[in-house]
C-alpha cells in the first residue's frame, strides 16, 4: 500500500518530491498524484489521528474493476528509468501496478514483471554525479572494524562497535562506540549525533543494515518501524542507500576507512575499561 501518510509528512517538511519518492519507495509520479489529490481533498499534515491507512487508501484510490488480461510493461521505459539514481525494479513495479489499477488493467505480479524486463535488458553501468547541499544529508553506518575494552573483573576483551555519522558537504563527523549493534544503540547514536552536530538534517542515509532496515533486498528497503518513528519525531526523512551501491553513501564509506585507521587502529595498543573511556579517547 502506498505510504500516503508518510508522503504528506515529508511534504510538510519541504522535502523535494524526488527525495520523498526515494524515502517511500514509490515513483515520483505517485508522489505528485498523492499531493495533487490531497490538495483537491483539502487534506494536509498533520492528519487526524483517527484516520486509518485503509481509510486514506479509499480516499486516494477508489476501488475499480480490473480486466482479465495482464498489461505488458513498457520495458524500454523501465530500462531508461533504471539509469536514474534511486530507481529500482520494485519501485517501477509499484508505479506500473498503480497505473494499471487506475486504468482498469490487470498488472503482472513482481516476479513476472522482472522476468519481462530482464528478458529485454542489456548490460550497462551508468554513473551519476551526486551534488550536496550544506546540512541537507547525514550519512550513517557502523564501521567495519571494531575496537575493544577490558572487563575489569575477568580481564576478557569486550568488542566495541563503532557508529559513524558524517555530513557529506563538510565532512564533519560524529563517532561513538557501543557494546552492541542493537536497535537501541542505533537510535541512541542518532540522538547523540544530533546533539553533537547541533541540529538535524532533512535526510538521513543509512546503509541497508538490519538495525535500521527490515528488508535490504535488490528491489527496495523497508525501514524499521522504530527507526521510522524516530525520523517522524525529529522531523527528518530516512532514505536508505541502495544495496551494493556504495556511491549512494560514498562520504561515510570513506570516513569509515579514516575512522578505522586514525581512531580504531591508532588506539589498538591502549587499554580501556569502559565505553565512556574509549569514547573520550577518540576525541
Amino acid at each position: 500500500m502506498t505510504q500516503i501518510r508518510e508522503i504528506l509528512r515529508l511534504q510538510s517538511l519541504e522535502v523535494v518530491q524526488v527525495k520523498i519518492a526515494e524515502s517511500c519507495n514509490c515513483s515520483r509520479d505517485t508522489v505528485k498524484r498523492i499531493l495533487k489529490k490531497a490538495k483537491n481533498l483539502g487534506i494536509g499534515w498533520p492528519l487526524d489521528k483517527k484516520i486509518s491507512d485503509e481509510e486514506l487508501e479509499k480516499l486516494f484510490y477508489p476501488r475499480k474493476a480490473i480486466i482479465s488480461d495482464c498489461k505488458m510493461p513498457n520495458v524500454e521505459r523501465i530500462h531508461k528509468e533504471l539509469l536514474k539514481k534511486g530507481v529500482t525494479l520494485k519501485l517501477l513495479w509499484h508505479e506500473y501496478y498503480e497505473e494499471c489499477l487506475q486504468n482498469n488493467e490487470k498488472p503482472f505480479m513482481l516476479t513476472q514483471f522482472c522476468f519481462h524486463y530482464r528478458k529485454y535488458a542489456s548490460t550497462k553501468n551508468p554513473s551519476m554525479h551526486i551534488s550536496r547541499k550544506p546540512g541537507e544529508i547525514i550519512e550513517v553506518d557502523w564501521a567495519g572494524s571494531t575496537a575493544s575494552i577490558v572487563d575489569d573483573t575477568t580481564g576478557e576483551l569486550i568488542t566495541i562497535y563503532v557508529f559513524v555519522g558524517v555530513l557529506p558537504y563538510s565532512g564533519y563527523t560524529y563517532v561513538e562506540g557501543f557494546t552492541d549493534m542493537s536497535l537501541q544503540s542505533w537510535i541512541s547514536a542518532h540522538t547523540n549525533m544530533f546533539q553533537y552536530f547541533g541540529g538535524i538534517s532533512k535526510i538521513i542515509t543509512p546503509d541497508n543494515l538490519k538495525t535500521g532496515v527490515n528488508k535490504p533486498d535488490s528491489y527496495e528497503a523497508e525501514i524499521n518501524k522504530t527507526y521510522r518513528e524516530m525520523s517522524e519525531h525529529y522531523g527528518t526523512a530516512i532514505i536508505p542507500a541502495r544495496i551494493v551501491k556504495p556511491k549512494d553513501k560514498a562520504t561515510v564509506e570513506g570516513t569509515v576507512g579514516n575512522v578505522s585507521t586514525w581512531i580504531i587502529a591508532a588506539l589498538r595498543n591502549s587499554r580501556f575499561f569502559s565505553v565512556y573511556d574509549i569514547n573520550q579517547a577518540k576525541n
